[in-house]
């Protein structure tokens, strides 16, 4: 599709960094159009792939049942330059506006690092001080994301894009669906590059075990999504962890990525391949490290009540002969 002729709204207005945002109009709705960002770590490639990894990565998030905004992609010309441009419908309305994470997070007068600071556990204390929505259904939602990011390897997940969807009137919220995944499937190699990647174990490994890290903190250092997740060490990620994995579609995944327009045949293995080897090492792992710790549990509490019953079982009936 062809975005070119749409009408814009010159006074609607999108923030964030990555990458320029326009508001058109497309068959009578409104939608956000981004458009790709410069590379920042490499000179071989004049933009990067974030749109194609948007238009993605919300697809698969929506098939996974974790709500994203809905998103299309086309083309759009501007002079001599024609661009692949993702659009995003807006999910906002005349009655709701779009605040994010850190915002709320400024409302909380003893958060320690303000609302843009990362540190996990800033983030989760925030997120059980805050009134605005259910805290059960937040910390839920905070880390379901958490774990699809895990398997798209979203490098910049911060308190900046995701939120609440807020009607100042009515005095109601509501999470927001999930919006910017254009850092995720990692959109700054070419199509050579990632062609190398998939010929190479080694390459392959470091981009599951080692990076894109997460945006977030624990200890002054960004966290590592494989070392994080198969730690099993968080209760509230290992409950989104079962929540998420039954729910992965690979066959699905594999249409979506096939589906989408504008890239070739190297870049749509790199995708499939990539993601199928983050389910199975970090998604995977993970649910089979808890399973095996649970079951490790469950064994114990039966030898832990034997003693007991050994000795109940070995009292002398008292009861006076007749």
């Amino acid at each position: 599709m062809d975005f070119t002729n749409c009408i814009i709204n010159q006074f609607k207005m999108y923030g964030g960094a990555n990458g320029s945002k326009i508001s058109v109009k497309y068959n009578g709705e409104d939608y956000m159009l981004k458009f790709p960002p410069k590379p920042t770590k490499t000179d071989s490639m004049s933009y990067t792939n974030s749109c194609i990894s948007e238009f993605v990565s919300c697809q698969i998030f929506n098939s996974i049942g974790v709500k994203a905004q809905e998103t299309l992609l086309g083309t759009y010309r501007q002079k001599d330059k024609e661009y692949v441009a993702v659009a995003c419908k807006d999910f906002t309305s005349k009655d709701t506006k779009l605040f994010d994470f850190g915002q709320l997070k400024n409302t909380i007068i003893d958060s320690l690092r303000g609302g843009y600071g990362t540190d996990i556990d800033d983030i989760l204390e925030s997120i059980e001080s805050q009134t605005l929505v259910n805290k059960k259904s937040l910390k839920e939602f905070f880390w379901d994301v958490f774990i699809v990011d895990s398997l798209l390897g979203n490098w910049d997940r911060h308190n900046g894009n995701w939120g609440f969807l807020v009607d100042e009137y009515n005095h109601t919220a509501e999470i927001a669906p999930v919006f910017d995944c254009g850092s995720c499937l990692y959109p700054q190699l070419t199509e050579s590059e990632m062609e190398d990647v998939l010929n190479d174990r080694a390459a392959i490994n470091s981009r599951i075990f080692s990076y894109p890290t997460s945006a977030i903190y624990e200890n002054g250092k960004r966290i590592n999504y494989f070392d994080y997740v198969t730690s099993i060490k968080n209760e509230d990620c290992n409950e989104a962890l079962k929540r998420i994995a039954p729910r992965i579609d690979m066959d699905e995944i594999h249409k979506i990525v096939e589906s989408t327009p504008y890239i070739g045949e190297t870049q749509k293995m790199f995708y499939k391949t990539m993601i199928q080897e983050r389910k199975e090492r970090i998604i995977d792992l993970g649910l089979e490290k808890l399973h095996l710790r649970n079951r490790k549990e469950e064994a114990k509490e039966p030898q832990m009540k034997a003693p007991a019953s050994r000795k109940a079982d070995g009292k002398k009936d008292r009861t006076p002969s007749r």
